[in-house]
């Protein structure tokens, strides 16, 4: 059935129309896949976007996120999890430290697509998160965009793409707790703006409490 689920949503969007899936019940394992930005760095314990998720759907959310992860180191550690957990849902949230290493955009885009297809083979439906390539000078001005890698990959692979909503975090101040990572208010709107975009998509009713 979650095969089936994914074939779905590839095909709905492949052909141009919003996805739209049948709500995830409430106790459904949701893997949150990235790196610090995941984890919650910048915040408390429990102030982080996978918890605030967890919170408001009653899903079982998994922070998998590890500080300092790449997405290309990140490919090694995702099948043990997926066959561990077996998630309904795989959020993934990658290629900022990438970027930061300066890797080559066409690089990160087939590591990003390694994971993807790991995600989509489990049967699990796949999210991604948009992540802007950090530009010191767009972030002082409030522009950070998400790269166009995303984008492409999501159209490429048939994933639910979450766009704009780390980017705009990132461009406020009041948000980021330093360059790279949100305050606890940050993680607050990641989580709404990824609520929302699972609601659009039709897995989920409820907005954050």
């Amino acid at each position: 059935m979650k095969l089936l689920t994914a074939v779905l949503l590839a095909c709905l969007i492949g052909c141009g129309e919003p996805p739209r899936l049948e709500l995830l019940p409430a106790g459904s394992t949701v893997l949150a896949f990235g790196d610090s930005v995941t984890y919650g760095t910048g915040a408390k314990p429990g102030q982080d976007w996978p918890t605030l998720i967890g919170q408001a759907s009653s899903w079982q959310v998994i922070n998998a996120g590890i500080p300092g992860d790449t997405a290309r180191q990140a490919r090694s550690r995702l099948a043990p999890l997926l066959q561990e957990h077996q998630p309904a849902l795989v959020i993934v949230e990658l290629g900022g430290n990438d970027f930061l290493r300066k890797s080559q955009p066409s690089k990160v885009k087939e590591y990003l697509r390694d994971i993807l297809t790991q995600s989509q083979a489990s049967g699990a439906i796949t999210v991604m998160i948009a992540v802007p390539r950090l530009s010191l000078l767009r972030a002082s001005a409030g522009a950070l965009k998400d790269s166009e890698l995303y984008a492409e990959l999501a159209e490429e692979t048939g994933v639910l793409l979450i766009e704009d909503v780390f980017s705009k975090v990132l461009s406020d101040d009041s948000l980021r707790a330093d360059q790279v990572h949100p305050n606890a208010q940050g993680y607050r709107q990641m989580a709404q703006g990824i609520l929302q975009a699972l609601a659009s998509a039709g897995l989920i009713e409820t907005g954050l409490k």
